[in-house]
């Protein structure tokens, strides 16, 4: 012991620096075991999801609820919204020129995708893909599927995250959302990821025959899930049900001007 020191001071301080390595020690432990413990987070929230919101408001197709639970939906949100991806609500997943962009609520997007009816054999259009959500759950469905995204941003970030996530069936494409994509006409399915306020015929004509085009048409609490089937060159729509989701920009109506 030191001239001066004070009985037990050594050993205190010995002490104290090796509980500093013990909490360093934890620390960094937990950190890695939290990265790890994260994927098996979300893949509980993924089954809660499905059982809590998706089940319970009749979907029932076994390949859609398998879809659904493999897509990583955490992947298609901002780096600091992942913890709102199984919400039940649209959350907002981009400020773009056109309009704020939203992922939509898992419920009315999985009941969407049951009225299609979506097979391995067909050729799928998502039209406003935003960041890849819809078109992945799409592509464990179809043969394949075309996004089509008007803003560039979303567009390419849809595009890196479909091919992380190994979904070599998706093609991204950017152009006008309400213009379709004619290109690759005509689809067994079109899908609209977002309520409209007028759907273009223009839309109908990229059916193919017994294709099916699913959209909600109006905002809010007034919006409706219409179902529009093609049989003999003729398409005709039935009302599915009520649907409250975000809008897709590009298809508001047009007032006509009156005199």
């Amino acid at each position: 012991m030191h001239p001066g020191s004070i009985p037990g001071e050594a050993s205190n301080s010995a002490s104290l620096r090796l509980r500093g390595v013990s909490i360093r020690k934890n620390r960094a432990r937990s950190r890695r075991e939290w990265g790890g413990n994260m994927n098996a987070d979300f893949s509980e929230r993924r089954v809660k999801m499905v059982d809590g919101q998706i089940r319970t408001t009749d979907v029932t197709s076994a390949p859609l609820l398998e879809a659904l639970l493999s897509v990583p939906r955490e992947a298609f949100v901002p780096a600091g919204q992942k913890d709102l991806a199984y919400i039940d609500e649209d959350v907002r997943i981009a400020d773009g020129p056109e309009g704020p962009r939203y992922l939509m609520e898992p419920s009315p997007l999985a009941k969407l995708l049951q009225i299609a009816e979506v097979t391995t054999a067909d050729h799928v259009l998502v039209i406003g893909c935003g960041s890849g959500y819809s078109a992945a759950v799409l592509s464990r469905l179809a043969k394949s599927v075309m996004a089509l995204e008007s803003d560039p941003t979303l567009a390419d970030l849809a595009e890196a995250t479909l091919a992380g996530l190994g979904c070599g069936n998706v093609t991204v494409v950017k152009g006008p959302l309400h213009e379709g994509y004619a290109a690759k006409a005509p689809y067994d399915v079109i899908f609209v990821d977002g309520s409209v306020e007028h759907l273009p015929s223009g839309l109908s004509d990229q059916l193919g025959e017994g294709g099916r085009l699913v959209v909600v048409e109006g905002q809010g609490n007034a919006g409706i899930a219409r179902l529009f089937l093609k049989t003999a060159g003729v398409v005709t729509g039935r009302r599915a049900f009520n649907a409250a989701i975000k809008p897709l920009p590009g298809f508001e109506r047009v007032e006509a001007f009156v005199f």
